[in-house]
C-alpha cells in the first residue's frame, strides 16, 4: 500500500512523466505510478521482491557504496523516496529531477528514537533539513514535520516540491 503522503501529492506528477523510486523496497511506489500510467524506474540495492510490470525498469544498484550514479545524465519528471536517507546522495538526486520536475520525500527525523528504529542520527533528518535543501531550487508546495500514528508511531519530515524553470 502506497504512503497517503504519496498517494496525495502524485498529482503534481505530469502524467507523461517518468518517474524514479528510490531505495524502493518491494516496490509499492513504483506499482502506484506504473499503474497510473506512469513510466517509472526502481531502484534498490534489492530488487528481488519488486513485481515485473510493464512501463517498469527495476534497477539493482546499492546507493550507498561508492558506486557511481546509475543514471548518469538522466532526468526524472519525479523523484520518490520514502523511509530512505543517504545525505551524500542528496544533491544527486536533486539533480536528477527535470526542470519543473517534482520531488516527494517522506522519512523519518529527529525525535523517531522514542519509537524504534531507525533511531541513529544518520537516519534521521535534522529539523527543517528537507526545507534548506531544497530551499534554492525548489517551491515548496507541500511540508510537513510531525509525529503520525500510522502504520506506527513515528516522527518524520515530509515535502512535495517542483525544481525551479
Amino acid at each position: 500500500m502506497p504512503s497517503p503522503w504519496i498517494v496525495q501529492w502524485a498529482g503534481l506528477i505530469a502524467p507523461a512523466s517518468t518517474v524514479l523510486d528510490v531505495a524502493a523496497g518491494r516496490g509499492r511506489h513504483a506499482l502506484f505510478f506504473a499503474e497510473r500510467g506512469q513510466t517509472v524506474t526502481a531502484v534498490d540495492r534489492d530488487t528481488s521482491s519488486i513485481a515485473p510490470y510493464a512501463k517498469l525498469e527495476i534497477v539493482t544498484a546499492d546507493l550507498e557504496d561508492g558506486s557511481p550514479w546509475p543514471f548518469p545524465g538522466r532526468q526524472f519528471g519525479a523523484v520518490v523516496v520514502t523511509n530512505y536517507l543517504h545525505r551524500p546522495l542528496m544533491p544527486t538526486l536533486l539533480e536528477a529531477i527535470a526542470s519543473g520536475g517534482v520531488l516527494l520525500y517522506e522519512t523519518f527525523m529527529v525525535g523517531n528514537e522514542r519509537f524504534g528504529k531507525p533511531s541513529r542520527p544518520d537516519f534521521l533528518l535534522k529539523d527543517g533539513e528537507l526545507l534548506e535543501l531544497v530551499h534554492d531550487r525548489f517551491s515548496v508546495v507541500a511540508y510537513e514535520a510531525r509525529l503520525i500514528s500510522e502504520p506506527r508511531m513515528a516522527m518524520v519530515q515530509r515535502i512535495a516540491a517542483r525544481r525551479s524553470s
